[in-house]
């Protein structure tokens, strides 16, 4: 498909959204009506409202303006006897996105795959049907004004039996799988699939505060990362230097500042003379878990040694900060710590398709293959081998 073409289905998309405002936001406040939890974060990420839509409508744009990935020479070779070998890249095919109650998925992810010329299957949840099928219906409009078939966008409305199916290999062809969602789908779809997978992990961020610190950046860094809880790059683990300046001091003030946004402050035993608000759990499981909720868990460590070997040990991989004015410390930091994106005196909450200059993004894959972080368009594509020739033979 021609660059301009996927283009412009973008723009009209972005405009038909914009139009039809009203209509999308009561199509959402019916799922949330019969949404049956009172979970804060599960209601953060199935609402639309008019800020979410405008950012919709600003990932359509930027998309649209980004260079295409398909067809880019990656490598060419031409050989003594006249044979010409080029490598290109190409869509993977097409892709199946299951996700969880975030209907923006349905427009942003759709658009990433979609720019990189892949035809796209969406699997949402039950608890934003409604949502995603009258978005799906924007989607096909816009496909249909421009003469492109529908089929290149497709909602599936499964049973979870056959959803399982179909991560299985069976029936309809699909090229690679991206699960956005909760650690039960991911691991199910990791043990169950036949197809390669992209996978869009857990978060469980970790923020190291070093003994050489601006402690007012630390912790202004830390409540930024807690403003949102229901995204995956929200700060769950503070680690603390137990060599840090008026160590209790700042615990004190760090703890009555979260108490004040609502956070729930955990921590292990050895904190608790510090504060007296603090929840004590000594559990490891603690540290594995992603909270996705008001909670934040801080505990102390020896230095940097020892921050480094816990955020490996207990992190999602996805990002990890580290706040110190010695910058050798950081570099040691960055390189050591294994996550998709490293931060030195900066919040997590970058850790964003749209943020990173990328625009819209389709995950945020926490595995080394095939990329890792954000990913955009460019990175969903594969390659093909091109051989052009005039009758060689090899001899």
């Amino acid at each position: 498909m021609e660059s301009s073409l996927k283009n412009r289905v973008l723009l009209t998309l972005s405009k038909l959204i914009d139009q039809n405002r009203q209509r999308i936001i009561s199509e959402n406040q019916l799922d949330i009506a019969a949404v049956k939890t009172q979970d804060c974060s599960i209601i953060d990420r199935l609402s639309v409202n008019s800020s979410k839509i405008d950012g919709m409508i600003q990932s359509l744009n930027e998309v649209a303006k980004e260079a295409d990935p398909v067809d880019k020479v990656l490598y060419s070779h031409l050989r003594k006897d006249g044979l010409q070998i080029v490598n290109r890249s190409v869509p993977f095919g097409t892709i199946l996105i299951i996700y969880e109650s975030r209907p923006d998925v349905t427009i942003e992810a759709a658009a990433t795959a979609f720019k990189a010329g892949n035809r796209i299957l969406l699997k949402g949840g039950r608890e934003s049907h409604r949502s995603n099928l009258y978005l799906t219906q924007l989607w096909h409009q816009s496909l249909e004004q421009h003469g492109v078939e529908k089929e290149f966008i497709q909602y599936l409305e499964l049973s979870r039996e056959e959803t399982q199916s179909l991560i299985r290999g069976e029936g309809a062809k699909i090229d690679l799988i991206i699960p956005r969602g909760g650690e039960s789908l991911i691991n199910f779809i990791k043990r169950e699939s036949s197809v390669p997978i992209i996978v869009s992990g857990r978060g469980n961020n970790f923020l190291y505060v070093d003994r050489e610190c601006d402690i007012e950046m630390a912790f202004n860094l830390i409540v930024n990362g807690k403003e949102r809880i229901s995204v995956c790059n929200a700060i769950d683990k503070v680690v603390i230097d137990k060599n840090l300046p008026n160590l209790y001091r700042d615990i004190g003030e760090l703890v009555q500042r979260l108490s004040k946004m609502g956070i729930e402050v955990i921590s292990n035993r050895s904190l608790a003379k510090f504060s007296s608000s603090l929840t004590i759990d000594n559990s490891e499981e603690v540290l594995y878990r992603e909270f996705l909720a008001p909670k934040i868990y801080l505990s102390l460590v020896e230095g940097i040694e020892e921050a480094i070997e816990v955020i490996n040990r207990y992190s999602g991989g996805h990002s990890a900060v580290i706040v110190t004015s010695n910058q050798k410390r950081a570099e040691s930091f960055m390189g050591r710590v294994d996550c998709a994106a490293l931060y030195h005196n900066a919040s997590s909450r970058f850790t964003d398709g749209g943020q990173f200059g990328v625009g819209a993004e389709i995950a945020i894959s926490t595995q080394k293959l095939h990329f890792r972080g954000p990913l955009g368009a460019k990175e969903l594509v594969t390659n093909k081998w091109f051989i052009y020739g005039n009758g060689q033979i090899r001899v």
